[in-house]
């Protein structure tokens, strides 16, 4: 039987360091399966399917792999991980699902809803192997299980957080590709910055549609979007574009004002020379999933369905690193309990 289930556990978001160097090839290769800080030893191979960008991407494709790092640690386990291309079609994706499984990797995780198709197809083909996907909850089989986050309610708070810092009343959102998983980031956001003022300014784009993934991995695009909304006004733009987000941060840097990150603290990640313009990030704690997902592999157990992380058991919410939302905190948090009660509830199309 497949279950809808939210974890109600605790959830430590104590990041581990990420390490920034991204595999060059679409296939799988060889890592590094842990510290030596450990003695445990498993038998589990874990296949990590990155999406475009992987290790390096200081956002999404990052916490996912600190999650699967913070496993081999602590429970010995081996891996192997590749990325997607830009522009590969889903042929690939299936190819290097394929690898995996026939490598006897169990389980083997996608890092990214553009895996979804490719996954649906693969899965039935390998129904003795073990997949989870994250942020798509769209394939009903026993042996996958459903990785996803209630991303509007992060993004509420940093919109809430853009409204009430903004000096302009001019805020922008720059969405990598336009899919409805990045426009429920939009939607919190615009939801959370007009609960602040009804009449706050808004500007939105996205910078490929879909089947081009190229948004999430695309800095050059990613600055050219910011640079606009700073010229018309703007002085705090929130990003959900993946590797992309870096060219937003120097368009802000550039133009003295304000960036929000996106999925994990960006203000610990970033280049040191923007680091100052992040106001705060909308936390997704990708790793956190992966973790306890493979926690339970460890234990035995291949978990299937959909598990729901959202901000009654802190799957997300926003980073305070840098204090420049300290003085608005309070607020925040009022609005954070506000939403778990039920009083707010935030829309999921902008």
């Amino acid at each position: 039987m497949r279950l809808t289930t939210k974890i109600a556990a605790v959830l430590s978001v104590s990041v581990m360091a990420l390490t920034a160097c991204a595999s060059e090839d679409s296939e799988p290769s060889a890592t590094d399966s842990g510290s030596g800080a450990t003695s445990a030893e498993s038998d589990v191979k874990v296949g990590m399917a990155y999406d475009v960008g992987g290790r390096g991407d200081q956002s999404f494709n990052d916490s996912a792999a600190a999650g699967l790092d913070q496993a081999i640690e602590e429970f010995g386990m081996t891996s192997e991980e590749a990325e997607a291309e830009d522009g590969e079609d889903e042929a690939a994706r299936e190819e290097r699902l394929r690898t995996f499984a026939d490598g006897g990797y169990d389980p083997v995780i996608a890092v990214g809803f553009a895996y979804a198709a490719a996954l649906t197809k693969v899965s039935a083909e390998y129904p003795d192997v073990h997949f989870a996907i994250i942020d798509d909850e769209s394939i009903d089989a026993d042996n996958v299980a459903d990785l996803v986050f209630a991303e509007e309610q992060g993004s509420f708070l940093v919109g809430a957080a853009a409204a009430l810092k903004s000096e302009t009343g001019n805020i922008g959102f720059v969405g990598g590709v336009e899919v409805p998983l990045i426009q429920k980031f939009e939607a919190g956001y615009i939801a959370g910055a007009k609960a602040v003022n009804p009449d706050v300014e808004i500007q939105s784009t996205y910078l490929t549609q879909p089947p081009d993934f190229s948004g999430f991995g695309d800095p050059a695009k990613g600055k050219t979007a910011a640079e606009g909304m700073f010229d018309e006004g703007a002085d705090i733009v929130y990003h959900a574009a993946g590797g992309s987000g870096g060219g937003v941060f120097e368009a802000a840097a550039d133009s003295g004002n304000l960036a929000i990150g996106v999925d994990s603290d960006q203000y610990n990640t970033a280049d040191p020379a923007v680091q100052d313009v992040i106001l705060t990030s909308m936390l997704k704690n990708v790793n956190v999933a992966v973790y306890e997902y493979l926690s339970q592999v460890n234990d035995g157990t291949f978990p299937s369905g959909v598990t729901r992380y959202d901000l009654s058991v802190d799957g997300v919410g926003y980073s305070t690193s840098g204090g420049q939302v300290d003085d608005i905190a309070a607020k925040l948090d009022e609005y954070k309990q506000q939403i778990i009660d039920g009083t707010i509830t935030v829309p999921t199309t902008p």
